[in-house]
């Protein structure tokens, strides 16, 4: 158990550092915005654009309020949650397979623990963090549900995936694995208290959506369902080739290679080799297909990012232990040793060029850079356009329509647009060269800062990091 602990404890020891210095991705910054008018009163969907279901946001607000307006508050919450989400599969092992002991749980600590999807995108302020944490309580008490056989699990095994759809909707076909993995292995006469239970836990959990749903039904619609069915795409000419790049990712990748190949040999294991107990196989089964339910719900997203494939992961690296495990035993290995250092290696290496490959990238340090010339050129209460991290970082309130900045790329027709909150990019660029902005801070391209004539606009700019900052309005275009 030493090796475990060991190996446990390095790890949230790791993504919390990596949490402090390095994580960041772009997308964060609409996430964290989101929290902090949350916490400032507002409400999403009714007040602002949110294209997101609402529980991590409010999530993040609850932290925001207790911990202070900061990034690195959330982001060392959401390496915890990560590090619980792993530590919390490896232990699934701890009582159902005892070949390798503590070896086991280590390698599932390392493969999923060590991928570098889950060090990057498990340590910010999107909802990874949250989602994974709540997919792996659900399975575990889904779980127990069954082996135990009390209604009150199946409740609290809906209510956490329920809240886990309600954080991301990328977590949705978790639910409905679990809820028919639940009724095919319960007593006939258990079956429908169990699934009531667990839809009333999923209910539960969805009150906050649904709530504002009340309030404003095509706000919500808007933003949670027609935004990602039929506008997500908008302004991407290459998103069908870009999603065929993401579902050819793997090809380029050690770390998913590895993954693949030793949770195939789990499988095997477990359904050939094993000679467990149906009840004990049937358990691991259910990480199988939960693998298979969320990587094709994820798959249909358009576009799709290799990154949603992260919530597989603790499932994945539960069957890959075991496959280690049986190929181990196949080449006649007899300690656990060297197939677990081995592996972990393999891992932490691709992990460490992954992240060195990332070391010049846009980090929070860098933006905070960008935030203070904002700060110093800009009079308090003036108008502002900046990218959401900045907003974030000042803590200014964006003008209205300016929350969410992917949205000016859709083209509504104007009743909707003023509806659900979105200004198209059009309208966007009339009001930077009205003068409707003090200042303009914008990580673009020099290809559109020129469309839009920004030096001639602005007579100060001032280039910070990969950004620029422009203020000190001309009157117009000269």
């Amino acid at each position: 158990m030493a090796l475990f602990l060991i190996c446990s404890t390095l790890l949230g020891a790791v993504l919390v550092v990596y949490s402090q210095t390095y994580a960041f991705t772009w997308d964060e910054g609409f996430h964290l915005l989101a929290a902090q008018l949350i916490a400032h009163g507002k409400r999403p969907y009714l007040d602002f654009a949110f294209a997101q279901t609402p529980l991590n946001a409010y999530w993040n607000a609850f932290w925001l309020r207790i911990l202070g307006e900061n990034w690195r508050a959330i982001q060392a919450v959401d390496a915890l949650m990560t590090t619980a989400a792993i530590v919390l599969a490896a232990d699934f092992l701890r009582t159902r397979f005892k070949d390798w002991g503590a070896a086991s749980l280590a390698t599932v600590v390392v493969l999923a623990g060590a991928n570098n999807k889950t060090v990057i995108f498990g340590t910010i302020g999107q909802a990874y963090a949250a989602g994974l944490l709540l997919v792996v309580a659900a399975f575990r008490l889904t779980v127990l549900a069954v082996e135990r056989r009390r209604q009150i699990l199946a409740a609290l095994a809906g209510l956490f995936a329920g809240a886990a759809a309600g954080s991301t909707l990328l977590t949705a076909m978790a639910g409905p694995v679990l809820l028919a993995w639940m009724l095919a292995y319960s007593p006939r006469e258990k079956r429908w208290p169990r699934a009531s239970g667990f839809l009333a836990g999923a209910a539960i959990a969805l009150i906050p959506l649904f709530t504002l749903f009340a309030q404003s039904p095509v706000r919500v619609i808007f933003d949670v369902f027609r935004y990602h069915m039929f506008y997500r795409r908008s302004d991407w000419p290459g998103a069908t080739q870009h999603d065929l790049e993401m579902f050819a990712a793997w090809i380029d990748s050690p770390q998913a290679i590895i993954l693949g190949i030793l949770a195939a040999a789990g499988l095997w294991f477990v359904c050939k080799k094993s000679g467990w107990q149906l009840e004990r196989r049937r358990e691991f089964y259910l990480c199988g297909w939960l693998s298979l339910g969320l990587a094709l719900h994820v798959s249909t997203a358009h576009p799709t990012f290799t990154q949603y494939y992260l919530f597989t992961l603790p499932f994945l690296a539960i069957l890959s232990s075991v496959g280690l495990f049986a190929i181990s035993e196949q080449l006649g290995v007899k300690r656990a040793f060297w197939p677990t250092f081995g592996v972990s290696m393999l891992v932490c290496l691709g992990l460490a060029k992954q992240v060195y490959d990332r070391r010049d990238e846009l980090s929070w340090t860098k933006m905070e850079a960008v935030a203070r010339k904002v700060d110093e050129v800009t009079p308090a209460g003036a108008p502002l356009s900046a990218d959401e991290q900045i907003y974030f970082l000042t803590r200014r309130t964006p003008p209205s329509g300016n929350e969410y900045i992917s949205s000016h790329k859709l083209r509504l027709p104007h009743a909707l647009s003023e509806v659900v909150h979105i200004v198209p990019q059009t309208e966007i660029d009339q009001r930077i060269g009205a003068g409707a902005y003090a200042t303009l801070q914008t990580c673009d391209d020099d290809d559109w800062i020129a469309e839009r004539h920004l030096a001639e606009i602005y007579r100060q700019k001032a280039e910070v990091g990969d950004c620029n900052v422009f203020w000190d309005w001309r009157g117009g275009r000269q």
